[in-house]
């Protein structure tokens, strides 16, 4: 990794913002010649508005749902000006990808257009107001669902990997040396490539500002979110083993699941359970 850092210090993200992290480890893995593609989300508020800036790198700011085709454009010309040393990243929200941008993302994709896609996925609308998305959990509590959300969340890693671009991964800032290799390995690769990275956000999910990496980390354990890469669309590759901790700890620790009642409880377990499974067979 780099060691020369790529965000400054005195951004304007939230007290405990994962997503602030999780950028920080990207660019600082990427280095400086790196042109990052920002659109309307917490990226932007910790990249800073005009005329400042937190980034050391070159930085465009897009529309809410044109990170990934903004990002192939430049690309693309800095192919034109034979600039193959420089790497393109996009930061998105889990808003921008799994609802707004979900179909361009899906274009970019099917082209197999040359970029590294980050979705910062805080499993809500939280630059806006803590909204629900479809990367909102079943059951958990968002401003548009106080009685919490009834629908599940999107499975957007099997729907990037369908498009069987050369590499797509999820990660966690709860484990930092498995983004970082996955940022270095994503690099590796020309096309296309996707890292789904979970990132609690203190405000939205109602705890501590001191707990989010700890609930990235819980979320990982209690496999809810099981970190692994997926190569071609076909082969999958765990990359930590989870301790297959209680889901019951995770949510303990969120005020937006405090309504939730043992069955609630049990049956996000049964959930975990399921769904881990139904990953370790496509092992």
């Amino acid at each position: 990794m780099q060691q020369e850092e790529q965000i400054r210090r005195g951004h304007m993200a939230c007290p405990g913002c994962t997503s602030a992290i999780a950028m920080r480890l990207v660019l600082k893995t990427l280095g400086r010649k790196t042109v990052a593609v920002i659109i309307p989300s917490c990226s932007s508020i910790i990249a800073g508005t005009y005329p400042n800036t937190s980034l050391k790198v070159p930085a465009f700011h897009a529309t809410f749902e044109t990170a990934a085709p903004t990002a192939a454009g430049i690309s693309y010309a800095l192919e034109a000006k034979g600039r193959n040393d420089v790497t393109v990243v996009a930061f998105a929200g889990d808003g921008g990808t799994f609802d707004i941008g979900l179909q361009s993302l899906s274009g970019s994709a099917d082209r197999n257009e040359n970029l590294i896609y980050v979705c910062l996925d805080n499993e809500g609308y939280m630059n806006t107001g803590i909204q629900a998305s479809s990367a909102t959990p079943q059951s958990a509590w968002t401003v548009t669902t106080p009685s919490g959300r009834e629908g599940r969340k999107k499975k957007l890693m099997e729907i990037v990997a369908a498009h069987r671009i050369p590499y797509a991964a999820t990660a966690s800032v709860g484990y930092p040396q498995d983004l970082i290799d996955k940022v270095e390995k994503a690099r590796s690769f020309t096309g296309m490539r996707f890292i789904h990275v979970l990132a609690p956000c203190a405000t939205g999910w109602r705890m501590k500002e001191g707990l989010s990496v700890t609930a990235a980390m819980l979320c990982v354990e209690s496999r809810l979110f099981p970190l692994y890469e997926v190569y071609d669309g076909k082969r999958v590759v765990i990359t930590h083993e989870p301790q297959g901790l209680p889901v019951k700890e995770y949510v303990s620790i969120q005020g937006r699941y405090r309504h939730l009642t043992d069955e609630d409880v049990k049956r996000m377990q049964d959930d975990a359970d399921e769904e881990w499974q139904a990953l370790m067979k496509k092992i």
